[in-house]
């Protein structure tokens, strides 16, 4: 191999796996030259042994295809199952050029191939690009964190130290001298630990509610309750349910919640109904906190639509949600303009409808007018049974 000129300034670690001992150390060689640190395995059994047992993960692997005792798609295999391993970038290094073989690697997750024999140059040039994009992906990938930290930490500070403030103020001043107080002071006080311990309960369904849906927990839950909803009188039953649940929520801000009659057939469709009736509340829930005006009305209805679908919407005579927000709301987190009307909430509700929505291969969609209120909707797919 000829040494290139060009100098690559790094110092990240290179993983060749190579049953070919002049080519491993011809390899090792040459990236050492460019101030790589190099480790070396000469099959795929060593491979794994070597990531098993490293102080330090390499930052790429270089792998041959044809070794003994284990070749590189099944070292790749191995790999990619191992989470501490799987975002590492992977190069195959071969001497077969054939398509069926690049199909085959590339359907596994390799990211890059070189074929034998290779120019010493071309090999330093795709490990140093495969670093670099790495490198982006874990800047893009710190920063989505850090704005996940920074709402979690907004929520913490704000959303669950308000309605501990009520338990620990309102408790505290009950165990002072509790035969000083009238019954009225007694009832008030109560009635302000019952509303900081429902709000902290509902903040932490949501949470709890979200974690479940992100890490499949959500999906397993509903391979295994779903069942085929052919009975019009049983989702008219779920939005009963759910209205009844909500309507202490709603005779408080003076609201009425009015359940449109069925006006025609529906589609059957496949469905969690627990998932359903959550989706749906957090909807109707939703529609009452921004709902500032009394003597209004939020009218519940499922339907069907043009295309077949079976709809589930909730209209509302709300504030509104400026045009150019419409899609970030179902964001996890968000809200409209919270500084400015330091709404209640974690801004989780719309992002679980969306997720619980997602898993019935269903989507939800709203339209809105600043001023005039906002109509979501839940759309499921029929059933092809």
């Amino acid at each position: 191999m000829k040494v290139p000129e060009t100098v690559f300034v790094n110092r990240a670690t290179v993983f060749v796996v190579e049953d070919d001992y002049n080519l491993v150390h011809g390899i090792r060689d040459i990236l050492e030259l460019h101030n790589y640190q190099v480790l070396t395995a000469m099959n795929g059994i060593e491979g794994l042994q070597v990531l098993r047992t490293c102080e330090t993960l390499p930052d790429i692997i270089v792998s041959d295809i044809m070794m003994p005792g284990m070749n590189g798609y099944e070292f790749l295999e191995e790999v990619r199952k191992d989470m501490r391993w799987a975002a590492i970038p992977f190069i195959f290094l071969t001497a077969r050029g054939e398509k069926a073989d690049v199909r085959a690697g590339k359907s596994m997750g390799v990211d890059d191939y070189m074929v034998k024999p290779f120019n010493a140059e071309d090999l330093l040039i795709v490990i140093d690009a495969r670093l670099k994009r790495r490198k982006e992906l874990d800047k893009i990938h710190s920063t989505e964190i850090g704005t996940v930290k920074q709402n979690i930490l907004t929520i913490l500070n704000h959303e669950f130290r308000t309605p501990l403030t009520y338990l620990v103020a309102y408790a505290d001043m009950l165990n002072q001298d509790t035969q000083a107080l009238s019954f009225d002071e007694l009832n008030i006080f109560l009635h302000a630990i019952n509303v900081g311990a429902e709000r902290m309960r509902r903040l932490i369904e949501n949470f709890i509610l979200l974690v479940e849906l992100e890490t499949g927990e959500g999906k397993k839950n509903f391979d295994q309750r779903k069942k085929l909803l052919d009975d019009p009188k049983a989702l008219v039953n779920a939005l009963n349910s759910i209205a009844e649940k909500a309507q202490g929520l709603a005779e408080v801000k003076h609201i009425t919640l009015r359940i449109e009659p069925l006006s025609e057939p529906l589609p059957e469709v496949i469905a969690d109904i627990e998932y359903l009736k959550i989706a749906l509340y957090r909807l109707v829930d939703n529609s009452i906190k921004f709902t500032t005006l009394p003597n209004t009305v939020i009218k519940l209805s499922v339907y069907t639509s043009d295309s077949g679908e079976l709809c589930f919407s909730v209209l509302d005579q709300g504030r509104g949600i400026p045009a150019n927000e419409l899609q970030a709301i179902f964001e996890m987190f968000y809200q409209v303009d919270r500084s400015t009307f330091e709404d209640q909430g974690a801004g989780a509700g719309l992002s679980i409808v969306k997720k619980i929505a997602q898993l019935h291969k269903g989507h939800v969609s709203v339209q809105s007018e600043v001023g005039q209120g906002s109509c979501f909707t839940l759309r499921l797919p029929p059933s092809d049974h």
